[in-house]
C-alpha cells in the first residue's frame, strides 16, 4: 500500500468517525431541547401547585394550641 493509499485511507476514516460525531451531536441536542421544554413545563406546574397550596392554607384556619389532636383512624 502506498503512502497516498494509507493517507486516504486514514482521511476516510477521520471524515467517518467525524460524520458520526455529528449525528450524535445533532441527537444530544435533540435530547437536551426536549428535556429543556419538559423541564420548563414541570417548573410552571410546581408554581401553579405552590400557588394552589398557597391559597389553601390561607383559607385554612390554624388550629389553637391547645386544642385537642384529632382522633386517630
Amino acid at each position: 500500500m502506498s503512502e497516498i493509499d494509507d493517507l486516504q485511507g486514514r482521511l476516510t476514516a477521520l471524515e467517518s468517525h467525524s460524520a458520526h460525531q455529528d449525528g450524535t451531536i445533532e441527537d444530544l441536542s435533540e435530547m437536551v431541547n426536549r428535556q429543556w421544554t419538559e423541564i420548563e413545563a414541570l417548573r410552571r406546574v410546581v408554581a401553579e401547585l405552590r400557588a394552589r397550596l398557597a391559597r389553601v392554607e390561607d383559607d385554612v384556619e390554624p388550629r389553637a394550641p391547645d386544642d385537642p389532636p384529632p382522633p386517630p383512624y
